[in-house]
């Protein structure tokens, strides 16, 4: 009888190999129990091993081991935490997105700031003692006693600049009535500046009570026993009222400074028969109106230059276009 081929070595499937029972060795003469003969089917159900054996469920578990892992009940810290941290990580979400917001913010707050403290920083020095007036200078006076108009102006000493009060300038200024118009100049840091512009007289007015000084706005300027020097007296009907009296102020501003100092008398009855007395050679002067004085002007000039006042009784200028001597 012929010995049958040896069996190969069982595979190791891990554990599903324990799991099942171990089968029984196969007889060495390869014979089955009972004595026959190995079939086909036989080696077959000896050599595949068994599928592995379901594991088996896991125990239940107590009823402690349960409620213990349960949830327990909700508390209000619990959810007072939960919020905060919930807000907490907005915040910083909201942070980390506006971010470069924020900076651009803190840029333009930290500039207006700074302009803001230099305003006032040069607020606070302006209106300090730091440039309080020290000395007042009066410029343009001619006429005028400038030293007078400052000493006047002695109480703005020790004010600051900028709070130099103008209608106590103004008061003081009104009783110097040959101030025409004026202008006041802070130079810092301790220089108060009267910029005047002085009233032109344009001649006296006799009267009982002395000489009357005008200018050509009829404005009183002082009153003397006589008259002063260069300075000539008018005889205009209507006093400083009237345009008689306006025509006869145009005329006089008008004259040249050589033509003006010769000038002693100035007579007007009306606004057109305006005439001038030239007081060195009792010569007149036939103006006219005051229409084309600065033309007018040009030409009596002229006239005195070709022939001078001694040889001549009568300029007349009323038509500066023909010149009449007599």
């Amino acid at each position: 009888m012929r010995r049958p081929t040896p069996l190969p070595p069982p595979v190791d499937d891990g554990g599903a190999r324990r799991d099942r029972p171990e089968a029984s060795p196969a007889p060495e003469s390869g014979a089955l129990e009972g004595g026959g003969t190995p079939t086909e089917e036989s080696i077959l159900a000896t050599v595949i091993p068994l599928e592995a054996a379901p594991s088996s469920p896991s125990p239940p578990t107590s009823s402690e081991d349960a409620r213990a892992q349960a949830p327990g009940p909700v508390r209000v810290r619990d959810v007072w935490r939960a919020a905060r941290a919930r807000r907490k990580a907005l915040r910083a979400e909201v942070r980390r997105f506006t971010v470069r917001q924020r900076r651009r913010r803190a840029v333009w707050l930290g500039a207006c700031g700074a302009v803001l403290l230099l305003g006032l920083a040069t607020l606070g020095v302006a209106y300090s003692p730091l440039f309080a007036v020290e000395q007042v200078r009066v410029i343009g006076a001619e006429q005028l006693d400038a030293t007078r108009v400052e000493a006047a102006l002695g109480d703005q000493i020790g004010t600051p600049l900028p709070l130099v009060d103008a209608d106590a300038v103004h008061e003081v200024l009104a009783e110097f009535p040959l101030i025409e118009t004026y202008a006041i100049e802070a130079r810092p840091p301790h220089e108060l500046v009267v910029r005047v512009v002085e009233r032109t007289p344009i001649g006296v007015f006799e009267s009982s009570s002395g000489f009357t000084l005008v200018d050509a706005a009829g404005v009183v300027l002082s009153t003397t026993a006589e008259a002063g020097p260069g300075t000539p007296i008018l005889r205009i009907d209507g006093g400083a009222q009237g345009d008689a009296f306006d025509a006869a102020g145009r005329v006089v501003r008008s004259l040249p400074q050589g033509i003006a100092a010769q000038v002693t008398e100035v007579e007007a009855s009306t606004a057109d028969d305006v005439t001038l007395v030239l007081g060195a050679t009792d010569t007149r002067v036939v103006w006219g109106s005051a229409e084309d004085s600065g033309l007018k002007a040009v030409v009596l000039e002229a006239a005195m230059t070709a022939r001078p006042p001694a040889d001549v009784r009568v300029y007349d200028v009323s038509s500066p276009s023909s010149v009449v001597f007599s």
